[in-house]
């Protein structure tokens, strides 16, 4: 090669060969991220897995021996083998319960409505793991999520997935820049989950058919309440359920098991039109049910916003974009109303229902994939 002319990219984006590039991969046990580590110690990276044991499920649920990542590590720890590249596990359990599992618990009890994969994916997984790739001399870190990381004009930018239906945008909105910098998602161009399992295949991976995980990490059995309870004894006193205008209609064994926008299992009954649950008052224990019209929001205040527009938050009054308030839901037009560099009102330009204070609120780009951050709801 003459010596003034650049050495290609190679598939990470650094301008040497493979081999010369390592890079760490977040190892969870499951299908994405195996394939993901297999696909790059085939494209001769020097790869190196990392798996997280984040929380034991026997403190969780009070079983004796059952283990938390158990079968996830021994997945991981066979995928390595099989393909050749080191793994180490690193005991995250304190780091998780602090920076997570407390702050989960809090939040039920202070009426809000959480959610705990951002906040791995913001301060474990992005930050103590992040750095340690870093002082493993990782060129970068990559991971099985399903989201698209884009060169752009400014640098780096955060695109959806190409399966839509895969999409997990919602769950990274509060990657950094500096952190995108860093970071790879192999699997973000993918057209469908399929496609992944079709690479397992392929490199001969134990773990092709496992089933993906449908419950948060820490509630492995999706009984929110139970988990909440050991740790917060007090979630479950009772209390009142009221209507708007505070007429007690029955009671309630602890606000921890309902949720803003809930019909079912409240317990009243004989009523000409089904209420919802539009507020829980966790000061006065109080569970505040009533019609369906009160459930729609149109003015969403947001919070600990992290922008990764070109521009800076603060540099328009007004933003035109499309947003997410929860995970399950497409992106809808709204305005976005800079208040701070951290802080705005979301105006929906359609009505929504169920919004709730402690989700999040993903902002994107109408006209294309890209994601422009997000912020948390609260109360105002």
């Amino acid at each position: 090669m003459p010596l003034d002319q650049t050495p290609p990219l190679n598939s990470l984006g650094f301008a040497k060969p493979p081999a010369e590039t390592r890079v760490v991969v977040a190892m969870s046990g499951g299908v994405d991220s195996s394939v993901v580590a297999a696909m790059l110690a085939e494209e001769g990276y020097d790869v190196v897995g990392v798996t997280l044991q984040l929380y034991d499920h026997g403190a969780a649920l009070a079983k004796k021996g059952a283990c938390c990542a158990g079968i996830d590590i021994h997945d991981a720890r066979r995928v390595a083998e099989d393909m050749g590249f080191p793994h180490y596990v690193l005991d995250y359990e304190n780091v998780f319960r602090d920076a997570v599992i407390d702050e989960f618990a809090d939040s039920y009890l202070g009426g809000a409505t959480p959610v705990p994969c951002i906040r791995c994916n913001e301060r474990v997984k992005f930050k103590d793991l992040l750095e340690t790739a870093r002082d493993l001399e990782a060129d970068c870190m990559a991971t099985g999520h399903y989201i698209q990381r884009k060169m752009g004009a400014h640098g780096p930018e955060l695109h959806c997935a190409a399966d839509a239906s895969r999409d997990q945008s919602y769950f990274l909105f509060s990657t950094t820049p500096e952190q995108l910098d860093y970071l790879r998602f192999p699997l973000g161009h993918l057209p469908s989950k399929d496609d992944t399992r079709a690479l397992a295949a392929k490199y001969g991976l134990s773990v092709a058919m496992k089933p993906d995980s449908q419950d948060i990490c820490f509630v492995p059995n999706g009984d929110y309440a139970a988990v909440i309870r050991k740790l917060r004894p007090e979630a479950a006193d009772p209390g009142n359920i009221v209507d708007t205008e505070g007429n007690v209609l029955g009671q309630h064994e602890g606000i921890i098991h309902y949720t803003i926008g809930q019909r079912r299992g409240l317990g009243i009954g004989g009523l000409a039109d089904p209420l919802y649950v539009i507020k829980l008052d966790a000061d006065r224990k109080e569970v505040v049910v009533g019609p369906k019209s009160m459930l729609a929001t149109r003015t969403v205040p947001v919070k600990e916003i992290n922008w990764l527009g070109d521009a800076p938050l603060t540099a328009r009054p007004e933003w035109p974009i499309a947003v997410k308030v929860r995970s399950t839901r497409p992106p809808r037009d709204a305005i976005l109303r800079p208040l701070t560099e951290t802080t705005a009102e979301v105006e929906l330009l359609t009505p929504e229902e169920g919004v709730s204070p402690g989700q999040a609120c993903v902002f994107y780009d109408p006209e294309s994939t890209r994601i422009f951050g997000g912020g948390w709801i609260h109360k105002g």
